[in-house]
């Protein structure tokens, strides 16, 4: 049977079990003198119609009024026109009146589908005969049967376990491993060789290969030593970058709007500089969500705290010609609202969207609760900006603003703008009454934020940013409404392209996406089947009835859900969060499943142990650096990523954890790595998108020419991968044949693929190209004749390690096969070559240069061993 949309609001159950709820109290005496023998028996007469004819689904007015079926009290309460049962009396019941047809505006069933007469009078006799419905407590029997899921059960620090071999344990993490192998009677991995580790701990906290002080670390590879050299990388500016593109992935973060227009977002980059000075800061995670739900109702918020409810601006944004302003408000809100459930509760709330999920405890009306916290967000763009902006922002502003007032005076601009707002606001307020100006309100509606609303603001309102950009649009745009001859004569053409070049030369600040709340706040209503315009009944904030109640405490609802979501009360966050991180180390997180926690997950391989963690990470004060080093520090994370061929069959996926494991690095992490080896990479920790150099022919894959792609010069062609400007409808080349999500929707676990196109974009892409040639000069400048020795320092860059005698021979024979060749192809060796080293022939110096495109694509240097 089709689901009850009316049911869906509240309950998960099937019907069935209401069925078999409902039988066990047919019978009951009705009170009403009725004789036994003539009772209508609810359980076999009257609830199979409601199963079977799904009355429900076909009476949309019923759904509006809040009728639902799973519950008798419930039902007998619902009110549409009227009472929808009165109980004794079948002519007052709308129910009644409906399915009898005797109501001419709406008939239930509709069609064909109607109820045949001997139901008709079945329901006419049960309601005059007290409409006794037994009161079903079906779905808090569900509730507590879905509470005694464990992801729902409180958090509680389990005592650590006994184990046999005490001596491996360096911290209580390896206890529950090790009890986890003695029960399996698996020994764990030997510790890897401190070079090896010492790459590892490097690449998963910075992203990059050790810096110079870890060198002396595998020469005294004592615990100290390594605890030293873990708490050195902690600090390291770069940890901030390595754990934003985790936490970028999740937020689905983009420099673009995506869909057919793709516009750039300029100012996108903000929220992002935001997220790895709060992970440098150790920002409590606690605070690390406030700040990024709420950020901006907190009592004298900052700049930052503004800019970092940039993660809910994060999401596609449609302005294609003739999208429904309201419907793509509403597609939004169910991404933000989707996204906190992956995020922060790891549970596909989104399944409920459309009907109660169809397997975890989470009803439609739950969805919708969720849904209101976010429902009254307005997006808005605020000063943000950086250190070193506003002295030279506020110097030059007078000057360019009176220049852009000559400008626009001389231009007519101030002139022809008021009567074009005043039709815009006509337009508005009379849709379809004049075709050319719904053009031109539709571009506004789309092209700018807010735009509607920023017409109807009086001027001496508007910021002179708010101003400056609605005189921008309507110079742009002014052509929908008058011929483009008319505009042309204008000469608008020529002002838009000076007052592009007056912007482009004058110091400007860097503005934040942010949200606020819209006045007055928007009601919420279940929206049935999950359909943006066809609403049932209103609900209030809230949060999933599985989970413990949310009090909001006079509080802004959104900062009441944040505090929620981080309340020691709540079972999922704490665990969810530490799962992530786990798995970042291992490959596989202590769930799997790191983006569904119910009830269809696996579950944990080490329970107690993600409980440890999850307890440790609140009583530590949300500190997620103090997580990193519990797991970088255990024995569990030292051990040897060596296969191990006696346990292969029994577990190839290592969820014992009897072992490390060898990760590919992330796409952003193998450009990284290849620049740092090359001592190309620019160092330099935040600011604005770059565009590295991508092969011809990328951006024309974009609609109608809508994309361009000017690489970037200088310094910022080296900037860190995490810095490259995604441009959602066309993705950097490299970092997609590398597996980057598209991020159009919050991502838990990227894939790690393995295909021909990688090896070829190592060897053929310019940024590789360039590398392996600076590596080649670098270490030709250091070892001019010495062969031997460049080898070595050129392995130590890639690898973090000598060569074994094998390794070196191999090298060195294939310097000198190749030497042998571009002596023969003088031509080649200068295109292969182009940097000229003083004192090194060309050929050798090619050679050279293809030696180390080898070393950049060998397996172990793209792989965290």
């Amino acid at each position: 049977m089709p689901e009850s949309p009316s049911s869906r609001t509240v309950k998960w159950h099937p019907w069935p079990v209401i069925l078999l709820a409902a039988g066990t109290a047919a019978g009951q005496s009705p009170g009403t003198g009725v004789e036994q023998s003539r009772r209508v028996d609810f359980a076999r007469q009257v609830a199979p119609i409601f199963e079977q004819r799904c009355l429900a689904c076909h009476g949309p007015a019923l759904q509006q009024g809040g009728l639902r079926l799973d519950d008798g009290q419930a039902a007998l309460k619902g009110a549409y026109s009227g009472p929808v049962i009165v109980p004794g009396k079948r002519s007052a019941s709308r129910l009644y009146r409906l399915v009898a047809g005797l109501d001419a505006d709406l008939a239930m069933p509709p069609g064909d589908g109607r109820l045949p007469a001997r139901d008709v009078e079945t329901l006419g006799d049960w309601i005059d005969q007290g409409a006794i419905w037994p009161a079903t407590r079906a779905h808090e029997r569900v509730s507590q049967a879905g509470s005694e899921h464990w992801a729902f059960r409180p958090v509680r620090r389990p005592s650590l376990p006994d184990v046999n071999d005490r001596s491996w344990s360096r911290n209580p993490i390896d206890r529950f491993v090790m009890r986890r192998l003695e029960a399996e009677g698996i020994e764990p991995s030997v510790p890897a060789l401190p070079q090896i580790l010492a790459r590892r701990v490097s690449l998963d906290l910075t992203g990059l290969p050790p810096p110079k002080p870890a060198a002396s670390y595998p020469s005294d590879p004592s615990a100290e030593a390594y605890e030293a050299l873990v708490d050195e990388l902690l600090e390291s500016p770069h940890f901030g970058e390595r754990w934003a593109i985790q936490w970028l992935d999740l937020a689905r973060y983009a420099d673009s709007d995506g869909y057919e227009k793709d516009s750039v977002r300029p100012h996108a980059w903000r929220w992002r500089q935001w997220v790895i000075d709060a992970l440098n800061d150790d920002m409590p995670f606690d605070r690390f969500t406030l700040e990024q739900i709420a950020g901006d109702t907190l009592e004298g918020a900052t700049a930052d705290q503004q800019a970092a409810t940039g993660f809910l601006r994060n999401g596609l944004k449609n302005r294609e010609g003739g999208v429904k302003i309201e419907q793509f408000r509403f597609e939004e809100t169910v991404d933000r609202t989707n996204t906190i459930g992956t995020v922060w509760l790891g549970l596909t709330v989104g399944c409920a969207q459309c009907h109660d999920h169809k397997y975890d405890p989470i009803s439609q009306r739950d969805y919708y609760r969720l849904f209101a916290f976010l429902n009254n967000i307005e997006e808005v763009a605020v000063p943000a900006p950086l250190p070193g902006e506003m002295g030279p922002y506020l110097s030059e502003l007078p000057a360019y603003l009176a220049r852009r007032a000559e400008l626009l005076e001389a231009n007519r601009v101030y002139e022809l703008q008021p009567e074009w707002e005043r039709k815009m606001v006509l337009a508005a307020d009379n849709p379809g009454k004049w075709t050319d100006w719904d053009h031109a309100l539709d571009a506004v509606q789309k092209y700018m934020d807010n735009g509607e609303r920023l017409v109807r603001k009086p001027r001496s309102e508007r910021t002179h940013r708010e101003q400056t950009t609605l005189e921008d649009h309507f110079i742009k745009n002014y052509h929908r409404v008058i011929s483009k001859e008319l505009w042309k004569e204008l000469g608008w053409v020529e002002l838009r392209s000076e007052l592009l070049r007056l912007r482009a030369e004058t110091p400007d600040l860097s503005y934040a996406r942010a949200v606020a709340d819209a006045e007055p706040p928007r009601q919420t209503h279940i929206h049935l089947r999950g359909v943006w315009n066809d609403t049932g009944v209103p609900v209030n904030t809230g949060t999933p009835e599985v989970l413990p109640p949310l009090d909001l405490g006079g509080s802004n609802p959104r900062v009441a859900l944040a505090e929620w979501l981080v309340s020691r009360e709540n079972p999922l966050t704490a665990r969810v969060v530490v799962n992530r991180l786990w798995q970042e180390y291992f490959g596989r997180g202590i769930v799997p499943t790191a983006d569904d926690f119910g009830t269809r997950s696996p579950g944990p391989s080490h329970p107690e142990l993600l409980d440890w963690l999850a307890a440790e990470f609140m009583d530590s004060g949300w500190s997620l650096k103090h997580i990193h080093r519990l797991i970088l520090t255990s024995e569990t994370y030292r051990q040897s990523s060596a296969g191990r061929p006696d346990i292969v069959e029994r577990d190839p996926d290592n969820v014992l954890l009897a072992r490390q494991r060898r990760l590919r690095l992330s796409a952003e992490l193998i450009r990284d790595a290849a620049l740092q080896a090359s001592g190309l990479l620019n160092p330099e920790v935040g600011g604005p998108s770059v565009r590295p150099p991508q092969p011809a022919g990328v951006s024309d894959l974009a609609y109608a020419g809508s994309v361009t792609w000017h690489p970037s010069t200088g310094r910022d062609l080296y900037r860190r991968g995490l810095y490259t400007f995604l441009q959602r409808t066309v993705l950097h080349p490299q970092l997609v044949n590398f597996d980057m999500p598209d991020r159009t929707a919050a991502n838990c676990n990227r894939e790690r693929s393995n295909t021909p196109l990688q090896a070829l974009n190592l060897l053929n892409d310019p940024v590789f190209l360039e590398a392996a040639r600076a590596l080649a000069a670098q270490v030709l400048q250091s070892n001019p004749q010495d062969d031997r020795a460049a080898v070595r320092e050129a392995f130590r860059r890639c690898l973090s390690r000598s060569p074994e005698d094998s390794e070196e021979r191999h090298l060195l024979e294939y310097l000198a096969q190749q030497q042998v060749v571009f002596e023969d192809e003088p031509e080649s060796a200068e295109v292969f070559m182009p940097i000229a080293i003083e004192g090194v022939g060309r050929p050798r110096a090619a050679a050279w240069a293809g030696l180390s495109s080898v070393l950049l694509n060998l397996d172990e240097f793209i792989t965290r061993e």
